[in-house]
């Protein structure tokens, strides 16, 4: 599969506490093409000893059930100190509480550990080049914990025709680039309309903005 930098290795860390099913994943995506396994650690607190090594990576395959320091920790830790990288949250749990959860503290995407290569290697891509992935049983997921309303109602806010359009279109496969075509505005407007909705929604996230936008019945669902 080919994705936006066919040139670059993504550096990925896989971050899971089961040895087999690490080692098993490590092989896995460095068999995929623009990927390389950086390093594998048990849990968070490994994760932190080897970042404050300089091994950054580009992404964190991170699973949620760790001793020691577990994946909600470590999301919440890596977007305080390392916002660049993207995590792809990966669990056997697939209940609404836990997914919406990992999604609030910054993760990407969410995949299962039964996925099958070809989705992971699709999300994989999809969090680089779109900068998220929810297959369609975890977005099913996600709409149904978000309509038993699991969080606090959130405050009414002020948006503009144009920021509700944008909020629209992030629920949608499109790229910021392709957003920017369909909203005939140059890709830096986009720009501010993301980073502007950032700061009045509190989220930090694409998918923070998919999720208040399917709350707040911005789109048919």
């Amino acid at each position: 599969m080919g994705i936006a930098d066919s040139k670059k290795n993504y550096q990925v860390a896989v971050v899971d506490d089961h040895t087999l099913m690490r080692s098993a994943l490590a092989r896995l995506i460095a068999s995929f093409n623009n990927y390389a396994v950086l390093f594998e650690a048990g849990n968070g607190k490994e994760l932190i000893e080897k970042v404050d090594q300089h091994l950054v990576p580009d992404i964190v395959l991170l699973d949620i059930n760790m001793p020691e320091m577990d994946g909600y920790e470590t999301a919440k830790w890596l977007y305080k100190h390392y916002p660049q990288v993207k995590i792809l949250a990966l669990s056997m749990q697939s209940d609404e509480g836990s997914i919406i959860r990992m999604l609030r503290l910054g993760a990407k995407g969410y995949v299962m550990k039964n996925v099958n290569p070809e989705e992971l290697n699709l999300a994989l891509d999809s969090v680089i080049k779109k900068d998220f992935y929810l297959s369609e049983a975890i977005s099913g997921k996600v709409i149904s914990g978000l309509h038993m309303d699991m969080d606090k109602p959130l405050e009414p806010v002020q948006l503009s025709d144009k920021e509700k359009e944008f909020l629209r279109y992030t629920c949608t496969e499109l790229t910021y680039k392709d957003i920017a075509e369909k909203m005939f505005v140059s890709p830096r407007s986009v720009d501010d309309y993301r980073n502007t909705l950032f700061e009045k929604l509190k989220v930090h996230t694409r998918m923070g903005l998919a999720l208040y936008a399917i709350k707040n019945r911005l789109v048919e669902v």
